[in-house]
């Protein structure tokens, strides 16, 4: 083990000394996985029916990563998932910077603040929102790492399946939805002629507009659309392509023109909740926004594995997260609001004692509200260099020590 992951292990051995555990519910039905700094394998199939033993094995082996399954087994310990006999598993939902679009160029707390505000989108939106989930009934973890998990463990939850889970996942993505489902074609006679064998009518064919009182995606894609209408009316035809990639090829006097017609036309389009009066390419054009631009920044991020996956490990809150050093926090939704990993995460047991490190990059971060701007070998309090070293932006020392691959 080289001197990086002495380190490491040595600070964690301070921290599991003094904190134990936060146990899920039902832990005893639960199998558990672990990670050590001197291994590269995982150590799975373990079950414990005492928190006091989990706490010990914590202390005395002191592993770089804690996992607990999401599932509940009626043989947690058993060999094989074959034996462990399945009987249920948390609904979880899991946000990750990986899904990010460039975050190779985002800064770690960068990161971190954006999966933050899409994990209040996804509780407040879709959890609490549209399935109805009370805030007690949903629990909010910090990964320790680069993200947050949601957990869910109603009885009414427990024994969905795959395919059941995937569903939810495609509703919270807007997988697959039926445009013409929220937005359903309407026909109506615009007049009667008299033909040789009779009367006929002619119809008028138009797309209607989901009501107030909806709920689910056709209340958050009515909001949408109004929003759509009034940018759109207050909007140049180059603001209208910069917002709406769906206009990028459509010729300015045709967007001044739609813009025209929806203006003349906003209160009846709303009082009617219909688009009777508009014409049919202006209502081909917003239902083509709405599909290919709107829907996509309505819904909301979720990793789709890891809520499918019915046997899944999950890190376990209150143990430490082996390449930042970070508590893994379990959090309200008002906690959610403020929190911040780079102070709320860090485990008061890292101490203000300086440590030589030397960096492999210039790097700038903020940790306890203090600002570090690194380069070269330096001095850091020890609750840095356990997150500079575990993301190996530093290693301990002057950098002269051999290092292997490992970690």
């Amino acid at each position: 083990m080289d001197q990086n992951l002495r380190f490491l292990l040595k600070t964690f051995r301070k921290y599991y000394k003094e904190e134990g555990p936060i146990m899920p519910p039902r832990f005893a039905r639960r199998e558990f996985g672990f990670m050590f700094f001197d291994k590269n394998f995982m150590q799975r199939h373990t079950a414990f029916s005492r928190v006091a033993d989990l706490g010990s094995m914590l202390q005395s082996k002191v592993p770089s990563h804690c996992y607990y399954s999401t599932a509940y087994y009626r043989k947690p310990g058993a060999p094989t998932m074959e034996e462990k006999e399945w009987l249920g598993a948390d609904l979880i939902f899991d946000l990750d910077a990986d899904h990010l679009a460039g975050a190779e160029k985002m800064t770690y707390s960068g990161m971190l603040e954006q999966i933050r505000k899409e994990m209040a989108n996804l509780v407040d939106s879709f959890l609490l929102g549209d399935l109805g989930f009370s805030e007690e009934q949903v629990q909010i973890v910090f990964s320790g790492g680069r993200g947050y998990h949601a957990h869910v463990d109603l009885p009414d939850v427990l024994t969905l399946g795959t395919h059941e889970r995937r569903e939810i996942v495609d509703y919270i993505t807007v997988k697959g939805l039926n445009i013409d489902w929220v937005f359903p074609y309407e026909r109506t006679a615009t007049s009667t002629v008299s033909m040789g064998d009779g009367l006929r009518s002619n119809v008028k064919t138009y797309r209607t507009i989901p009501l107030p009182d909806s709920g689910g995606w056709r209340l958050r894609m009515r909001r949408a659309f109004e929003e759509l209408v009034e940018d759109i009316c207050a909007m140049e035809p180059s603001d209208m392509r910069r917002a709406y990639p769906s206009l990028s090829g459509v010729q300015a006097k045709t967007l001044i023109n739609m813009r025209d017609e929806l203006a003349a036309n906003r209160e009846m389009l709303f009082r009617t909740n219909s688009m009777v009066n508009i014409r049919k390419t202006t209502q081909d054009r917003l239902i083509d926004i709405m599909q290919n631009d709107v829907s996509k920044r309505l819904s909301g991020e979720v990793d789709e594995p890891v809520t499918a996956d019915i046997k899944r490990l999950i890190r376990l809150p209150g143990s430490l997260h082996g390449k930042t050093g970070l508590r893994v926090v379990p959090l309200s939704r008002t906690e959610l609001d403020d929190f911040d990993p780079l102070t709320d995460a860090v485990p008061v047991q890292y101490s203000d004692e300086p440590v030589q490190i030397t960096m492999r990059r210039d790097y700038d971060v903020t940790i306890r509200e203090e600002r570090f701007s690194l380069s070269g070998t330096t001095e850091v309090p020890e609750y840095a260099a356990v997150f500079l070293i575990g993301r190996k932006e530093a290693s301990i020392g002057d950098g002269t020590a051999p290092r292997d691959g490992f970690f």
